[in-house]
């Protein structure tokens, strides 16, 4: 009798993956939750040699970052205002050119929709998303940064 193999499914991604793609962002999930779920997808996304792989962890980080994008627009929660408060606030992690969250999160959406678009080079794929990882660590790296002198107003 002879053994047939049947060959992998081409969705089946390693337990670390399949378990970032399915976890659900939740409604209640804060502004740094958010964020290092970004993270998350970005460092596996940089890890990927797989094109289906990469594709879904593209997807999800764009509906991650669109959330990001609407929790950078709300006011902060007190738990969250604690943390990004200090005696001395550290120097800002980014220039001063790209102070702003909201352009660093509209370059991460833009270099995710090219990834998504699949029109790219290999080269031009490979290095697009290191540009990517790099962008989303330094934002998160940035929304987490203490910024708020203690005793000051905001």
């Amino acid at each position: 009798m002879a053994t047939t193999l049947t060959p992998s499914h081409p969705y089946d991604f390693c337990p670390v993956i399949n378990d970032l793609l399915t976890i659900p962002l939740p409604a209640t999930a804060d502004l740094f939750q958010v964020a290092d779920l970004c993270s998350d997808f970005v460092i596996r996304l940089v890890e990927s040699d797989n094109t289906t792989e990469s594709l879904a962890l593209c997807g999800r980080l764009s509906q991650a970052l669109s959330a990001l994008q609407q929790l950078c627009d709300e006011d902060l929660p007190a738990h969250l205002l604690t943390h990004l408060t200090s005696d001395e606030p550290p120097a800002p992690c980014v220039p001063d050119c790209w102070s702003d969250s909201s352009a660093l999160l509209e370059y991460a959406q833009g270099l995710t929709l090219a990834l998504l678009s699949r029109t790219l080079p290999d080269a031009v794929t490979v290095t697009l998303t290191g540009l990517l990882h790099d962008l989303v660590i330094l934002l998160t790296d940035y929304l987490k940064q203490p910024y708020i002198r203690r005793g000051s107003d905001r």
